[in-house]
């Protein structure tokens, strides 16, 4: 059925008090990629308490966000352009975007909650075509439905904060939300992460993560693949699965030395990959690439503080040939993952922050039409992009009105996206959201739990 959401109101939110005024140097990681907001959704059943004449939720949600911009108030400032295709960010308090909608559905209505084309109405729209100095960095949409359920969706600008970054300002938004003070502050120096002055001349590592990713053999460019249509899927994976998949991984343990086991993340992102490469039917010779993002927090030397609030991520490659992936062991695939992912040390970003610093044009790194077509570099066929969720506090989101039903990522529909979630069923299960052109879908939900199957069955790669 068709969905229609219409928008009631819509307002700044300002920090409830005076915040530091002035120009934030963004670090080099802050602006590569696409410039795009990233958005995320909380589903909330009706509650009793949140319809009352003196306290509706909105209320509580304009007076909370305005606190808690005071703390996080970098969310309330406005991007700007400098020389060279490079960002900077004014910290003017200009405000925070809220958004407050009505559906006329139920969220029965959604069905199973499986990401759609009706999560764009429930999400705040970004309108690229003003000048990037006009859009708020955060946006925030409230929506009634007439069961009395309601969705808050978040999209946060990623060249200002990452997931762990929003997660922790969101967490802190709904604390204040229920009355409680401030838990933990942000740390909003960014001065950690940026390059000396002047930086080193010649990176001391490879980066091939900002090579244009591989092609599908024969052609020139990756124009096809972008304007094929695309399906979602939300596949759920129970423990025992999970756990079967990294068992597989480590009995066929092919190119790890280090002696440890290979992780959840490791094991998943290595099926994703191989049952990618069998779906869209690549010939042995194809090359792929999986596109990896590493938080650096804990790798720095010293660590960032745990709060560090900005972009303190990686982006890696694993690379191979899909016939590779396709006929060796599930631990072939995960040693490709790991030795990407142990190649990102202190030394490592520090080579990446200077080889950026010494970039006198961001351009070619960035689409800078990215703001109005949402392209940047493709990670769809023959490659694959493979996000972990699996360590953030995604769940259990209180503003007072109890947690919510579920989180999901808010828009999911370039080929080749995927994010790797907790479950909601119980600890050690997961979910995998994933995109993949609509003609390749079918398959890989085959070969995605038929190879778990076989696992269980005791039959062999």
């Amino acid at each position: 059925m068709k969905i229609k959401v219409t928008l009631n109101s819509s307002c700044l939110i300002q920090p409830s008090e005076p915040t530091w005024n002035g120009c934030m140097p963004l670090t080099e990681s802050d602006q590569t990629g696409v410039l795009t907001h990233v958005p995320t959704i909380y589903f909330y059943r009706p509650a009793q308490n949140w319809l009352t004449p003196k306290d509706t939720v909105c209320t509580t949600l304009r007076t909370s966000l305005s606190t808690a911009l005071v703390h996080f108030y970098p969310l309330a400032g406005r991007l700007r352009w400098l020389d060279g295709a490079r960002l900077e960010l004014d910290c003017n308090g200009e405000g925070a975007q809220l958004i407050e909608a009505h559906c006329e559905a139920t969220l029965n209505d959604l069905g199973d909650l499986t990401p759609s084309p009706h999560f764009h109405y429930l999400i705040p729209k970004i309108n690229y075509m003003v000048p990037i100095e006009e859009i708020p960095v955060l946006c925030v949409q409230l929506t009634k439905f007439q069961c009395g359920g309601i969705t808050l969706s978040y999209t946060i600008s990623h060249a200002v904060a990452d997931g762990q970054s929003a997660l922790h300002f969101i967490s802190e938004w709904a604390r204040l939300a229920r009355g409680g003070p401030i838990g933990t502050a942000p740390f909003l120096d960014r001065r950690l992460l940026r390059a000396g002055e002047p930086p080193s001349a010649q990176p001391r590592f490879k980066h091939a993560q900002f090579d244009p990713p591989a092609l599908l053999i024969g052609q020139s460019s990756s124009e096809n693949e972008r304007k094929k249509e695309t399906a979602v899927s939300m596949l759920k994976l129970s423990k025992i699965q999970v756990e079967m998949l990294r068992n597989e991984a480590n009995r066929t343990r092919a190119c790890d030395r280090t002696g440890r086991p290979y992780t959840r993340y490791e094991s998943i992102a290595a099926h994703i990959w191989r049952c990618a490469c069998r779906a869209r039917r690549h010939v042995h010779v194809q090359p792929t690439a999986m596109g990896i993002c590493v938080d650096i927090r804990r790798r720095m030397q010293p660590p960032l503080p745990e709060k560090f609030f900005g972009n303190a991520i990686v982006d890696v490659v694993a690379t191979s040939f899909s016939g590779e992936l396709m006929t060796r062991p599930l631990g072939y695939a995960a040693g490709r993952i790991r030795e990407a992912i142990d190649s990102v040390t202190s030394e490592y970003v520090h080579s990446a922050i200077d080889f950026l610093k010494n970039l006198k044009d961001f351009s070619r790194l960035q689409d800078i039409h990215a703001l109005r077509t949402n392209q940047g570099p493709f990670y769809g066929n023959p490659n694959i992009g493979v996000i972990s969720w699996m360590a953030l506090p995604l769940q259990g989101l209180d503003f007072g009105w109890g947690r919510e039903i579920l989180m999901a990522p808010g828009t999911h529909d370039c080929d080749g996206d995927s994010l790797i979630l907790p479950g909601y069923d119980g600890e050690g299960s997961a979910v995998v959201a994933l995109c993949l052109q609509a003609v390749c879908m079918g398959d890989f939900k085959k070969f995605f739990y038929e190879d778990i199957e076989s696992k269980k069955n005791g039959l062999a790669d």
